[in-house]
Parts: structure tokens; C-alpha cells; sequence
């Protein structure tokens, strides 16, 4: 490793801590040491009471101690720790940002839905080739989805707003499987949110969908048994293939959702919302499909390191 600037780029959101560990190639593309993903859930229950459980940081703070013994092993030089929805409102941050701290040796940076917009349709853009035309980067997490539109590595409007997998899930759809009414609720929710919200999602002439949510999405219209980044990474799911996904989890139970393919528990939870919440984003689109990307606010981040450190 001597001689490569290698960086460590950790995101952690609503439902999912991740960790990438990359250096740059001769070509100024990412080259990948390491991608880990730990389902930790850090916001439960935070739309309701606004603070985090202790359970939720414990499990945060046990995969941040496994993430730093790997960005030990590689040597990283650099390392950046950014912290999205779940953190940016309750009212015992400070006991993350100390448990963060001595399991890793850096401070969490709590970053805007601004900045995570922004890291995110780079990494999108890093990941996926698209002509000089308006494309949408819809980013849905546990809390938040951030929504960019741009073209080339410019950005013309950005939003983030409260709706995410976990956040739709615990403040409308309780049952298991939800009721059409708690559907109804939902999705009425969702509409009224984009129909405020400034960015001309009409406009796009390509969309593409980052994080868990859409991977999953496209695992589960694959018939992955496995999950498989190289068969996910710039697969296309159609706005009809969306529609009838978002249906199906919605009425199934999270046992059931778990089967649906390579699922881990903590996904299921909470896919169902995350699937109404894209599906009703793609419905208001013209693109008529949505292009999956692997790359994604942690490639974003790293390539920002990487330029600093060059």
C-alpha cells in the first residue's frame, strides 16, 4: 500500500451504517479496497421520540469498531465519517458523537441534506454513463431522500425531504402487512411532500436510483437467490416493474418479504416503504424507467477525498 493515498469514507443514515476503502487509479477512477454494509437501524423510534436508543447505538457503535480494525489493516490515510437523516434532530447527539469517536479515533460530521445531495449524484454520476441531459438522482433512505437534478457534474436543483424507508414505515404502516388505509395514508403523505418539493422531477431525461431501497428492489426483479453488485450496478427497472414490486411488498408480511430474495431482516422491515415512496417518485417522471446504481455517496465522499489529497 505505500506510496497509494488510500481513504476510508463511512456513511451512516436512518437504517444502514457503510464503509468504503478505495484509492485512485491512473485513470482518476475509484479503485475498491473494501465495501462493508452493517443494518444497524441507528433510527429507530427517533421519528417518535426523537432521541436515539441506547440499543440502536450500542449496535451503531459495534460496527464502527469493526470498520476501524479494516481501516487499520489498509493503512488509510484519510477517513470521514458523515452522519445523514437520523442525526441531524434527536436530542442525545452527543453520546453518538463520543461512542463514534472511541470506536474510531474521528469525529461523526453531521452533513445537510444540501451536502448529501450533492455527494450523492457525484457518486451516482461516477458509477453510471449518461448523455449531456437532465438526469435525476433519487437517493431514498431511512429518514430522508434526497432528490438532485443536474447534468455532467453539474447540479441546476436539489431537495431533501423527510420521507425514508424506515421513517414511512413507523409513522403509517404499522400492520404487517399494512392495511390499505395505512397505504392510503402513506402514499397521500408522500404525494403532498413531492408536490411541494422544488425540483422538476418531469424534467429528467434519465433517472437514476441509489441506496438499499432500489438495490433491493432490483434483486428482488432479478430473482438474485445471492446478492450480485455486478448484476445490480446499471440494471433498469421499468416504472411498471416498480408499480407491481411496491404492490407486492405492500401486501406481504416481512417473513414473506425476507424470501423475496437476498434480504436481510432489517431491509425487509422496512422495503415496503421505501418501494411506495420510489414508486410514487417514478410516477410523476417522463423517463419511464429507472437506471440502479451501486455508486453512491460513499464513491462520492471518496472521490472528494481523493482530489484534496492529490
Amino acid at each position: 500500500m505505500s506510496g497509494t493515498h488510500t481513504v476510508a469514507a463511512i456513511d451512516c443514515g436512518t437504517n444502514s451504517i457503510r464503509l468504503l476503502i478505495a484509492s485512485a487509479g491512473s485513470d482518476g477512477r475509484l479503485v475498491e479496497q473494501a465495501r462493508e454494509l452493517e443494518l444497524v437501524r441507528l433510527g429507530e423510534g427517533v421519528d417518535a421520540t426523537g432521541a436515539f436508543r441506547p440499543d440502536a447505538l450500542e449496535r451503531t457503535f459495534a460496527a464502527c469498531r469493526s470498520f476501524a480494525a479494516m481501516v487499520e489493516q489498509h493503512d488509510c490515510d484519510q477517513v470521514r465519517f458523515v452522519a445523514t437523516s437520523a442525526a441531524r434532530d434527536v436530542s442525545n447527539r452527543n453520546a453518538f458523537f463520543t461512542g463514534v469517536r472511541q470506536a474510531l479515533g474521528v469525529d461523526a460530521e453531521v452533513i445537510d441534506g444540501t451536502e448529501e445531495a450533492r455527494l450523492s449524484f457525484a457518486g451516482a454520476m461516477s458509477g453510471v454513463q449518461v448523455s449531456d441531459e437532465p438526469v435525476l438522482v433519487i437517493d431514498c433512505g431511512g429518514g430522508s431522500t434526497e432528490l438532485v437534478l443536474g447534468r455532467g457534474t453539474g447540479i441546476d436543483s436539489q431537495v431533501s425531504i423527510n420521507i425514508g424507508s424506515v421513517r414511512l414505515r413507523e409513522r403509517f404502516l404499522h400492520d404487517d402487512p399494512p392495511t390499505v388505509e395505512q397505504i392510503d395514508a402513506a402514499r397521500k403523505y408522500v404525494r403532498e411532500t413531492l408536490a411541494s418539493c422544488p425540483v422538476d422531477v418531469a424534467a429528467a431525461r434519465t433517472v437514476i436510483g441509489v441506496a438499499g431501497t432500489v438495490t433491493s428492489l432490483s434483486a428482488i426483479e432479478q430473482g438474485l437467490t445471492e446478492y450480485d453488485r455486478a448484476k445490480v450496478h446499471r440494471s433498469v427497472l421499468t416504472v411498471g416493474q416498480i408499480s407491481e414490486l411496491a404492490g407486492k411488498l405492500l401486501s406481504s408480511t416481512v417473513d414473506e418479504v425476507e424470501q423475496m430474495g437476498p434480504l436481510k431482516r432489517r431491509r425487509a422491515e422496512v422495503l415496503c416503504g421505501g418501494a411506495l415512496i420510489i414508486d410514487e417518485i417514478c410516477c410523476l417522471a417522463t423517463a419511464g424507467r429507472l437506471v440502479v446504481s451501486e455508486t453512491d455517496i460513499l464513491d462520492g465522499m471518496a472521490l472528494a477525498m481523493l482530489a484534496q489529497g492529490s
